[in-house]
């Protein structure tokens, strides 16, 4: 999709060639250069038809022209036969959803612009659209008789003027009005300042037709529904407490009658009660949550309970590992769930006395950048298993998983780019903290044409969160850093989802801490292999990693650069300019700041900059609502009063997630990799 000249042109305007690793040289391996990343592409969404039969799934990829992601729908059958294109164009079309009978697709496509819920008939290919929503229509389900459709949407409140104005002359032009706000939540990462008004669900005809809100109110009603078997009635989880903005994880199971309009509210527990699921007989209710103790981390469990709320029960108390994704097998006895374990995505399966067992991983693959968790799959009637397959050499794919076990992937979505690129080989290491000799789980990406008897510049690439995991997933930040001739190591220090409940409260009040140890101890674990020079090593990563890189150059001189990427760097001013500002100060924390300064002071990176030596640039989006780029400017500052070598990059228009953009990923580990290549000294690896 992406034309060869346009291509050269963009390589050539970044002047990256030779700091890449290409040359002119005809014999070199040819490696995965900064351009590949608009020749990328991965599968998300894979849905099964209930007979077992096909997937149709949402092949995304990058367009150039744009700069920005798209999505068509494409259809495999289940034994990777008959491959093609459902949807075409440079748009965006997803959440595909067979109807019960298999005969039919409904999807969410921007066609013709705007958001809108389009049915299209799998026989003959005719394609209607059903909805013309001034909002964009998300969670969309089928009824069980497959005559509605249910999907959530936003629905805005008209703000009253807080203040009169006098009238404006004809023709004047005045400043733009004020902006009042009395919400807690006033903004948000991705969104900007947000609009007043809240997600209620909406009812649609089959057949099309005016949608019908269901739920009233000002509260948010999101995420999946749950129809029970007769299509009566609807279940899903909402926080409706008078509260709701000052703790936001309590939310409940309602249940909505669709003929009388009553609302029941099943579940009363303090703490998240989410990923409702009723059983194929109506009468058990399956759910994930868990009680809010307030920790930083916490694994969510499967729960059970009788369809009027009675008799709950914890399916997964023994499980170690937090379950997401619930579905009921096809005759109630069992269901399957989504979980990560020791950096890798899996499917489980539970019967109904809370037997665990594993039925797949490597599971994810829709993360580009850098090698998070995600991935996602659905279920067939008979058992059978569809869902995204992504490895250290590829974004995610199509998977199936027969009910014997037996898995194949159906698509290779990327071998047009892979088959004649070079991508650095990626191993797997353990080690033990200094810590405490705690088992420490890390990957190593070695450069494309690696020669164990050389020395290589390393990279150390800590992720962020801090709740959450890196594993053996395609990377394409990583992948191009090795292909500049860095060896790159990233870890799940302590602190990380995937080991356990234990495991992730070691930083509960205690961030950063330890994982300083477990991170340095990485370090050393790759330097003592002996092909890494143990004075040209360097540090990055974003977030809670770029917390963590900030935390390093305060505490340790042994980086030759660094570059902190939109990280807190003073925890006080960041717990009140962040978004969800209701959350962090006391799940994080011990309470608000001004009653624990010392706590807060002590956590910071601004506290220990006095002690940084290390070149180090501040990289952050200029509309980072999670970690505002105020952050930043603190740390530059600082390092620039104290005549320590620094450079602040702001991305413009770019949010926390700077790498949605393919063309913000490319700058991003651009100037990450100028920066170090000021400081790498190449003539003493030789």
């Amino acid at each position: 999709m992406i034309r060869s000249a346009q291509l050269l042109c963009l390589v050539c305007t970044l002047n990256l060639p030779m700091l890449f690793g290409a040359g002119t040289n005809e014999t070199a391996p040819r490696i995965f250069e900064p351009a590949d990343v608009f020749q990328l592409e991965f599968a998300a969404d894979p849905q099964i038809s209930p007979d077992g039969e096909h997937i149709v799934y949402a092949r995304t990829f990058m367009d150039i022209m744009t700069d920005r992601s798209c999505a068509n729908l494409w259809i495999i059958n289940f034994d990777g036969s008959d491959h093609r294109s459902v949807t075409s164009g440079i748009r965006h079309d997803g959440s595909p959803r067979w109807s019960p009978d298999g005969k039919k697709l409904l999807y969410v496509s921007s066609a013709e612009g705007s958001s809108q819920i389009y049915l299209r008939w799998m026989d003959s290919g005719q394609t209607a659209k059903l909805s013309n929503l001034t909002r964009s229509p998300s969670n969309i389900s089928w009824s069980p008789d497959g005559n509605w459709i249910a999907f959530s949407l936003f629905v805005p409140k008209t703000a009253k003027n807080f203040a009169s104005m006098p009238a404006k002359p004809e023709g004047a032009e005045w400043a733009k009005p004020a902006i009042y706000i009395d919400k807690l939540n006033y903004r948000a990462d991705g969104a900007g300042y947000l609009e007043d008004g809240y997600s209620h669900l909406f009812l649609l005809s089959a057949d099309g037709g005016t949608p019908r809100q269901l739920t009233s109110g000002d509260f948010n009603h999101g995420g999946p529904v749950s129809w029970t078997p007769d299509s009566k009635q609807l279940l899903f989880s909402a926080n409706r407490h008078d509260d709701w903005e000052y703790n936001p994880l309590n939310s409940e199971i309602h249940q909505f009658d669709i003929i009388s309009g009553e609302l029941r509210t099943l579940t009363k527990r303090d703490g998240p009660d989410t990923g409702v699921v009723i059983s194929p007989d109506g009468q058990k209710i399956a759910y994930i949550g868990f009680d809010d103790q307030l920790h930083g981390y916490n694994i969510s469990k499967l729960y059970l309970m009788d369809r009027d709320g009675s008799n709950v029960r914890v399916l997964t108390e023994k499980f170690d590992r937090s379950v997401a994704s619930a579905h009921w097998s096809a005759d109630g006895k069992s269901l399957f769930f989504q979980f990560d374990d020791k950096g890798n995505t899996k499917i489980g399966h539970v019967d109904l006395d809370g037997n665990v067992e594993t039925l797949t991983g490597n599971v994810g693959g829709l993360s580009l950048g850098r090698p998070y968790a995600g991935g996602s799959y659905s279920l067939a009637a008979n058992g059978r298993l569809a869902f995204t397959l992504g490895r250290p050499d590829h974004p995610a794919d199509v998977a199936v998983r027969h009910k014997n076990g037996t898995v194949k992937r159906l698509t290779h979505l990327n071998d047009d780019l892979f088959s004649y690129k070079e991508l650095g080989t990626v191993e797997e290491i353990w080690y033990k903290s200094s810590f405490d000799q705690r088992a420490i789980q890390g990957w190593i990406v070695k450069p494309p044409g690696f020669d164990p008897a050389k020395k290589y510049p390393l990279i150390l690439e800590i992720h962020g969160g801090p709740f959450a995991n890196y594993g053996d997933r395609f990377t394409a930040e990583c992948q191009l850093y090795a292909a500049a001739g860095y060896v790159v190591l990233y870890t799940n220090p302590r602190g990380s989802s995937s080991y356990g409940k234990e495991f992730g409260n070691l930083i509960h009040h205690n961030y950063p801490g330890e994982d300083f140890d477990d991170l340095m101890s990485g370090v050393d674990a790759v330097i003592a292999k002996g092909y890494v020079n143990k004075d040209q090593l360097f540090v990055t990563g974003g977030s809670g990693g770029g917390v963590l890189s900030a935390w390093i150059v305060g505490h340790t001189d042994r980086f030759k650069a660094a570059v902190v990427q939109k990280p807190v760097i003073n925890w006080y001013s960041f717990v009140l300019t962040a978004d969800g500002p209701q959350f962090f100060y006391k799940y994080w924390f011990p309470g608000f700041p001004w009653d624990h300064l010392e706590h807060y002071m002590q956590r910071s990176p601004l506290h220990h900059v006095g002690n940084v030596k290390t070149p180090t640039m501040l990289l952050t989006g200029e509309s980072d609502y999670r970690t505002p780029i105020s952050e930043s400017e603190q740390f530059y500052s600082a390092l620039k009063i104290l005549k320590v070598d620094a450079a602040l990059v702001r991305i413009p228009d770019a949010s926390h997630g700077i790498a949605a953009r393919p063309s913000n990923l490319i700058t991003k580990v651009a100037h990450i990799l100028a920066w170090f290549e000021k400081y790498r000294q190449k003539d003493i690896e030789e």
